[in-house]
């Protein structure tokens, strides 16, 4: 592996000089916070591609037989990488996305009635080279791996050439690109507000009758983007008005995913796992005596620590199944935390991974994450495919890397915008509804989740509810 320090460089200037470069990924700790949002990762020209469509998966291109987590193990194992401790974790890897509806190769479940076109599962590019960034520390490195050459020598010259190469990409002016206010036509969403409000009661309704205790339903918006339509000028807004820890842009070929997510689903350093599920929202106030009163109504709300403490115990049986006997702990429950538009409950639980167990594993035993789908895990989905109808694609997956090191960093896909080949915008806005649930109310949160979204797009949101 070949390591090249960088002087320091903002990583949106960064992004700004790569930007035509193909299937570039932006992996962005845009927050700031000091634990969570340390390091961003900018990447681009992989050199070999997996994605996975209608449960087949691919590579370049060739159909591959098999278990599509299992087919991507293996792919993984061709380009192990010993792991620099010195660095940030991403060093080389796989990046990308794994769709919700990946749940269909883990699962016997029902497709939804509208399966978005030709949105695949999954899309995760394998990368040589990554730009790394410590926020903390305002330090830059390209780690350039030299894969998919075998030969070792073959393997250091073309990870130096490589490294070169993203240091002249670095070094050239950025485009002083002119920013173009994004704009979007009108926003219409899958559900009216009676329609939303109904659909909640039913969930509640089907927990009242012994069929599940919480399920995660959502509604869908969507709209034509304008025909100049800028996706960094768009995601720099975003950014700027509701900067997460767990951010991310990818630019693969004709799909824009613009990510804006606060929630890390799974985490892999070494042999630790953590996951943070979020469950438990308010909408933030202008004036802060009232903000803090909010917060203090969260904090102190049954519905949202039961609803929380529900999914911290789903996942305490997810983690089980891959780590080892008595490691899986809860580290924190309910904790206050707050970002522009909301304030959230957060849970965190860790564990330690079994041996034979890795990153492939940990993600199949529990994807989707369990903050987006309700308890039990099964017959949520059932209920959420039956009701909302229209395929998720990206929402409630997950976004992120897994390293030929073995580590691995996600988040789950919420606060995100899907925009296909034909200048569709699309994103979900929804949360966890449980017995204690108020349907008004529920509609009123996934408004509030989607506030900063809009606001991205310069529009409100739409007004035939």
């Amino acid at each position: 592996m070949h390591v090249l320090e960088m002087p320091w460089i903002d990583p949106v200037k960064a992004l700004r000089c790569f930007a035509q470069r193909p299937h570039l990924t932006f992996l962005d700790s845009a927050a700031g916070h000091e634990l969570l949002g340390r390091y961003s990762y900018l990447t681009c020209e992989p050199f070999s591609t997996y994605l996975v469509a209608d449960g087949q998966a691919s590579w370049n291109g060739q159909v591959l037989t098999g278990d599509p987590w299992a087919v991507l193990r293996n792919l993984l194992a061709r380009y192990q990488q010993l792991h620099r401790p010195d660095l940030p974790p991403f060093q080389g890897g796989a990046a990308g996305f794994f769709g919700y509806d990946l749940n269909r190769t883990l699962e016997r479940l029902p497709a939804p009635s509208n399966l978005p076109p030709r949105i695949p599962q999954s899309v995760l590019h394998f990368y040589d080279v990554v730009v790394s960034f410590d926020h903390q520390d305002h330090r830059c490195w390209i780690t350039s791996t030299g894969w998919p050459e075998q030969d070792p020598a073959r393997r250091g010259e073309r990870a130096r050439r490589r490294a070169d190469e993203f240091a002249a990409l670095l070094a050239r002016p950025s485009s002083s690109a002119v920013t173009i206010p994004a704009k979007a036509g009108a926003w219409h969403s899958n559900f009216s507000r009676e329609g939303f409000i109904a659909a909640t009661q039913r969930v509640i309704d089907l927990i009242l009758d012994g069929e599940l205790f919480q399920a995660n339903i959502a509604q869908c918006f969507s709209a034509r983007v304008a025909p100049l339509f800028d996706p960094l000028s768009f995601y720099g807004q975003l950014r700027s008005l509701n900067p997460a820890p767990f951010a991310a842009l990818l630019l693969y070929d004709r799909l824009t995913i613009a990510s804006s997510s606060p929630e890390r689903f799974l985490q892999l350093d070494g042999r630790q796992v953590e996951t943070r599920p979020i469950k438990g929202t308010i909408a933030r106030a202008m004036d802060p005596k009232e903000d803090r009163r909010r917060a203090e109504i969260l904090i102190a709300s049954e519905k949202d620590r039961a609803e929380n403490i529900m999914i911290v115990d789903l996942l305490r049986n997810d983690l089980s199944r891959v780590c080892t006997d008595n490691s899986v702990d809860v580290s924190a429950l309910c904790r206050l935390e707050s970002y522009a538009s909301v304030h959230h409950l957060v849970s965190i639980v860790r564990g330690t991974l079994a041996a034979g167990q890795d990153a492939v594993s940990l993600l199949r035993a529990c994807f989707p994450g369990g903050s987006v789908t309700g308890a039990p895990k099964v017959r949520a989905m059932e209920i959420i495919a039956d009701i909302e109808e229209l395929a998720r694609g990206i929402y409630c997956g997950a976004i992120g890397f897994i390293g030929f090191n073995g580590t691995m960093d996600t988040n789950i896909a919420i606060r995100t915008v899907m925009i296909d080949e034909d200048g569709l915008a699309r994103f979900h806005a929804g949360g966890g509804i449980t017995a204690m649930s108020n349907p008004e109310a529920e509609y009123e949160e996934a408004l509030a989740k989607a506030a900063r979204l809009f606001d991205a797009f310069n529009a409100d949101p739409p007004g035939a509810f």
